[in-house]
């Protein structure tokens, strides 16, 4: 990894900006200017800045997102437990937060991310829909952030070294414990063989009944759902649940650690595994064997992201840590079973091992970005599971089909007449 003189940012990067948003403040009273904030890598590498949200310390893994918009939605996506995020980005907080773009089902968790890192300052928010600005939002939820860094140096370090432990740390006094810090960053074990589920799953189970969003009229509520979804929360998103609703669901939202036969006992017409954090070959320890129960009974299934490596697992593929992971919402992915690219909103650090794929087990999705997988399914069966989310609307709508591919598995299922899939 670089050495701590290469990439020591803000104050002595040629990119830093003034901290405070004070556009009068040169870069001689900036540099003045005594951090508040730390980002210490687990090589020691001390990269200085400006503290915003929570103070304290936390440790994580450093990942960049390439997103433009949805910083919100983004901070509460439990897919990013355990990490601390870079928006590469350099306006992040501009329109404020509000309380309907909360993507964290579990309101007991903040959603399990560690930290953010910002370039610019957080600025007063401007838009009809905010309540509230970002700063105090993020003391809100105990994450803390540093503004001021150079974003493009650290990304290029993650892209050239690998996404690194660090520890993230606002004391507004300017006083750490460097050492100690140090020590912290290089010690803790990094995500690969961490199991996260269990801080961001539900505790128990519910119905799930609220459509999407509409201008003027909020979000809806599905008051004659015509079919059953179980979904196994391993982290889910409310967006993921709302496009359920819309496609006729009534949707049985279990936490990560029912059984099979928990599943099966509710009858369900589909079955959906959701997206969440950490490496799936440690949530699959208990996740997998249920899985494994809902293919062997036949029910159509879906997974993504999360539960799109787990039911790799549940067929007998393999995952593995990749080198920077996918963070962003603009990854192109190519659908071969309609020969149709897709812009696709993306975050996750492991990912199937294509090579490990059983016979009867096809690839449907590959990202054109590096080639990776992004989309398995069953010959002859009802199931199959993508690496992106669909939910999350980039292009704007690319990957709503899904949903509808998913619904038809279920209308073949009961001998109904299917829909198309694209509009």
């Amino acid at each position: 990894m670089a050495s701590p003189e290469a990439v020591r940012a803000t104050r002595e990067s040629a990119h830093a900006r003034p901290p405070f948003g004070m556009n009068d403040m040169t870069d001689d009273v900036w540099a003045e200017q005594k951090p508040t904030a730390l980002l210490v890598l687990a090589d020691g590498t001390v990269i200085e800045g400006v503290g915003l949200g929570a103070t304290g310390s936390a440790v994580g893994e450093v990942c960049f997102n390439t997103a433009i918009t949805g910083y919100q939605e983004i901070l509460t996506d439990p897919s990013y437990a355990g990490q601390i995020i870079t928006f590469t980005f350099p306006h992040i907080g501009n329109i404020g937060v509000n309380d309907e773009d909360i993507e964290t089902v579990n309101m007991a968790s903040s959603s399990g991310v560690r930290g953010c890192v910002l370039k610019a300052p957080i600025t007063s928010p401007s838009n009809w829909r905010a309540s509230r600005d970002l700063d105090a939002w993020l003391k809100a939820r105990g994450i803390v952030g540093i503004s001021g860094i150079d974003t493009r140096a650290l990304t290029a370090l993650i892209r050239d070294k690998g996404m690194p432990n660090a520890v993230i740390a606002h004391s507004p006094d300017g006083v750490f414990d460097l050492p100690a810090l140090k020590a912290e960053a290089a010690a803790w074990p990094g995500l690969e063989g961490m199991d996260l589920v269990p801080m961001v799953t539900s505790a128990q189970s519910f119905v799930w009944d609220e459509t999407t969003w509409e201008l003027g009229k909020g979000y809806g509520r599905q008051t004659d759902p015509k079919l059953h979804v179980v979904a196994l929360d391993f982290g889910v998103k409310r967006n993921i649940l709302r496009l359920l609703a819309d496609a006729g669901c009534k949707v049985t939202v279990l936490p990560a650690t029912a059984t099979a036969d928990e599943v099966l006992a509710l009858a369900p017409d589909g079955v959906f595994l959701s997206n969440g954090p950490g490496d799936p070959a440690a949530t699959g320890v208990y996740a997998v064997p249920t899985i494994q129960g809902v293919i062997a009974s036949g029910v159509p299934t879906f997974g993504i992201c999360l539960g799109h490596q787990m039911l790799a697992l549940a067929l007998g593929a393999k995952t593995m840590k990749m080198h920077q992971g996918h963070h962003g919402a603009n990854h192109p992915v190519k659908d071969f079973t309609t020969d149709k690219v897709e812009i696709t909103s993306m975050n996750h650090g492991f990912a199937v091992d294509r090579d490990t794929l059983p016979a009867g087990v096809v690839e449907t999705h590959v990202s054109l970005f590096d080639g990776s997988n992004c989309g398995i399914a069953v010959e002859g069966k009802p199931i199959f599971s993508v690496q992106y989310h669909p939910e999350a609307s980039p292009g704007p709508r690319d990957s709503h089909y899904l949903f509808t591919r998913f619904m038809n598995l279920i209308r073949e299922k009961k001998g109904e007449p299917v829909l198309p899939e694209r509009a």
